[in-house]
């Protein structure tokens, strides 16, 4: 027989545990936005690189000839394609790492959300299948933060204590 005590028993259960699967997903869902918007950045900025510091031809080509900025019906080429190509390539390889890391998060995920911009200037019909997913993830980082999990929190957590010692609070 279900009664007053057993309702409440179970309501106290379920709260119980969507409270810890909360603070579960307050532990786990930073890092795994950061790695989610990482992951496609990272591997199109390693397809651009020869060796160190080493543009690939290709990448050079499709910035100076295929990649054209779509702004008020017209297209666009970029200008100086071959240092645009460069930082892009920079960009790609740099903001990912740091996101994976968690340090600079916030800053890191703005660059790749104003880069996601860009990209849908450039490729206009992938703002459903892409753009808008990532552009969802930066949006989510920058709200969120880099999480307990990441570089900026143990900076932070490191920093802290001496700012209050420094204050006269410790």
């Amino acid at each position: 027989m279900i009664t007053h005590t057993n309702i409440a028993t179970i309501e106290n259960a379920v709260r119980e545990l969507t409270e810890w699967l909360g603070r579960v997903a307050q532990v786990v869902a930073p890092p795994v936005l950061r790695i989610a918007l990482a992951i496609p950045f990272f591997k199109s900025g390693w397809l651009k690189w020869d060796g160190f510091l080493s543009l690939s031809p290709a990448a050079a080509y499709l910035f100076e000839d295929e990649f054209k900025l779509h702004l008020f019906g017209q297209a666009y080429d970029f200008p100086i394609p071959t240092a645009v190509a460069f930082l892009d390539g920079v960009a790609e390889i740099v903001f990912p790492v740091l996101l994976v890391i968690g340090l600079a998060t916030r800053f890191s995920a703005l660059a790749l959300l104003v880069m996601t911009g860009v990209i849908q200037l450039v490729v206009p019909e992938g703002w459903a299948n892409f753009h808008l997913p990532w552009a969802a993830l930066a949006v989510a980082i920058i709200a969120l933060g880099p999480g307990k999990l990441s570089l900026d929190h143990l900076a932070a957590s490191l920093c802290r204590p001496q700012a209050l010692r420094k204050a006269g609070h410790d």
